[in-house]
């Protein structure tokens, strides 16, 4: 119920911000005009982009893949077809199936209803300005930037997303691109894994394929662009930095990248049981299985009256037979059979250990061992107050147009929260990294919390330095990326945020140049060290304006252990709900999940609590 009431809110706020604030965002289908300077060929054949506003060139919409439709839906993407002429790369493709929300290319009466199109797998590309017999060749090439977008795996699209700063200002050449999301992206099923021609079709992990498959293209073909395919770095935030975490723990995307940026991300994985399973079998599957959905599916047609009979109807039922029972569902009532979240994300199993996209194990033990993982140059890292995000819209802890009801307390549990990210997103992750003693290992904290009021709240108390708030800073662009509106921004913070901005985008830059943030671009920033697991060393890199203490580094590590003895030892949280909750939050999906210690939780326990009743 308190989901449902923060995604109602939610979306009446976003939706009122845009409207109130006149949000310019480019409309749905509009084509750029196309420019012969930006000409290029590539092995599917000629295409043209057009010139950004700040000069720049850039290609919207082309195809790094075959349309995973038809008798490609759920299997491992191919590579695009040839056309003949010239393509013209002027347009953002559809987005991928997904629920409508504020994170899709739709307007607000599309909102909360399954939209999309298959046919979805595009990247856009932007560099510098060249013309044609001057892009740049051999060692002169540019470093290239695959940012891969965030949304849970469920929601959103590359085309949220804008490189053209990056590229002018830094000479490097930035991608965006949709990948397959929810069910298309992620469905494991005994029948699906039955019928597959190779043991990738039969993964489950299509979306997982797909940041590989962009990854051929641009091996294939960012040459044409001016870009240096042997210097490739994959960057992402939330969803999209477990995805790039993903790169560096899949075999096949070995070779493939060179650098890797997590913002906000962290390596979860998910079992076949867990994938597969009924939620009542002794190995517990998720309640949104492929099992459980099929399940639904054959409720909602009228086959079966309700669960027991669809259990009994389905496991009576052929492989095949249920392979072609799923393939005749539409893109949108596959979307339409699972819960409708926050913001139009859906809680369903992915990412999964099948064995050969990416490994069985838990990836930590995948991280422990360089010969396990692509050890390429890392850059982890998590904002602050990254859960005030999700709180903020919560009635439990916000009241509209008032502001936090008990600060105190919703600092508590946000600070919990936050820093259970900064363990799973990051430091741990270094920790197992710095195994064998690496020097490429880069950790940073996001803490700029300058927003001004809104709608009678302190957005700097409220929001902070929640999650996804340093896109901008990273891209060094507050026009043309999603937060960029007055809830977030004042003309105030602005020569501040400028500043930072400025550098954090020098050192991503540097780093896909070199391998190391170093002192950024120009040689002039703070230096950023790798982490250094000896005691009392400097270990990450903390972002903020001058006015709050600036670009510095620090020690202030937070490992699993000493998290779960902060909550043990907790005496100011008296809601036991709220302590069982932020356990199952915490380390549900960690080695650190005791059942023992679960049932005797503070002084009630949490046995009126059982831990799938919890669980997003």
């Amino acid at each position: 119920m308190i989901k449902k009431i923060i995604l109602s809110i939610l979306l009446i706020i976003c939706i009122a911000v845009a409207l109130f604030y006149q949000i310019k965002l480019k409309p749905k289908h509009h084509v750029y005009k196309p420019d012969s300077i930006t000409e290029r060929m590539t092995q599917s054949g000629r295409v043209v982009g057009f010139i950004e506003d700040n000069g720049g060139h850039a290609w919207f919409g082309i195809p790094y893949a075959k349309a995973p439709v038809g008798e490609l839906r759920w299997t491992a993407p191919r590579a695009p077809d040839k056309w003949e002429g010239t393509l013209e790369a002027v347009e953002l493709s559809p987005i991928c199936p997904q629920y409508g929300g504020v994170m899709g290319d739709m307007g607000p009466l599309d909102y909360n209803k399954p939209a999309g199109d298959e046919d979805c797998l595009f990247l856009n590309i932007w560099s510098p300005a060249f013309s044609r017999d001057a892009i740049p060749r051999g060692k002169d090439r540019l470093p290239v930037m695959l940012w891969i977008h965030g949304g849970g795996n469920s929601i959103g699209h590359g085309g949220s997303y804008n490189g053209r700063v990056l590229a002018e200002m830094y000479d490097v050449i930035v991608i965006t691109f949709n990948y397959r999301l929810g069910p298309l992206g992620w469905f494991s099923h005994p029948s699906l894994r039955d019928e597959s021609a190779t043991a990738e079709d039969g993964s489950g992990n299509y979306g997982t394929l797909d940041v590989i498959r962009a990854l051929g293209w641009v091996k294939e073909n960012i040459s044409s662009f001016g870009g240096d395919a042997g210097n490739v770095t994959v960057f992402g935030e939330s969803a999209g930095g477990r995805n790039a975490l993903t790169m560096v723990l899949s075999p096949k995307a070995n070779g493939l990248f060179h650098r890797a940026i997590s913002q906000s991300g962290a390596p979860s994985t998910t079992t076949i049981s867990k994938a597969e399973n009924y939620s009542d079998d002794e190995e517990r599957g998720h309640r949104s299985s492929s099992r459980e959905i099929v399940n639904k599916l054959l409720i909602a047609d009228n086959v079966v009256k309700d669960r027991a009979e669809a259990t009994a109807y389905q496991n009576e039922m052929t492989n095949n037979e249920i392979a072609e029972y799923l393939r005749s569902k539409s893109a949108k009532e596959l979307v339409g059979s699972y819960e409708r979240g926050p913001v139009g994300m859906i809680s369903f199993p992915q990412v999964f250990r099948d064995g050969t996209v990416l490994p069985k194990g838990d990836p930590f033990d995948s991280f422990r061992d360089p010969s396990r993982h692509n050890a390429v140059p890392i850059i982890l890292g998590t904002n602050r107050d990254e859960y005030k995000l999700f709180m903020a819209m919560d009635p439990e802890y916000v009241q509209f147009m008032k502001g936090v009801k008990d600060q105190e307390y919703y600092d508590l549990v946000a600070g919990y929260m936050s820093d259970s990210w900064k363990a799973s997103g990051a430091d741990e992750i270094a920790v197992a990294l710095n195994n064998t003693e690496r020097e490429d290992v880069y950790v940073y904290r996001f803490d700029w919390d300058e927003e001004p009021d809104f709608l009678g709240g302190e957005m700097s108390k409220i929001i902070g330095a929640a999650h996804a708030v340093e896109i901008p800073f990273v891209f060094n662009d507050f026009e043309n990326l999603m937060l960029s509106f007055g809830m977030y921004y004042s003309d105030d913070d602005y020569p501040g945020r400028k500043v930072l901005a400025k550098s954090m985008s020098s050192y991503w830059t540097e780093f896909a140049y070199s391998g190391s943030p170093r002192k950024g671009r120009a040689g002039g920033e703070p230096e950023w060290k790798s982490w250094d697991d000896n005691p009392g060393h400097d270990k990450f890199l903390i972002f903020d304006t001058v006015e709050d203490g600036g670009i510095r580094m620090s020690s202030d590590v937070v490992r699993w252990a000493d998290l779960k003895q902060r909550l043990l030892a907790e005496r100011t949280l008296s809601i036991q709900k709220k302590r069982c909750e932020m356990y199952v939050w915490m380390f549900g999906d960690t080695e650190q999940w005791n059942d023992e210690e679960y049932e005797n939780l503070g002084e009630a326990g949490c046995s009126d609590y059982p831990r799938e009743t919890l669980e997003w």
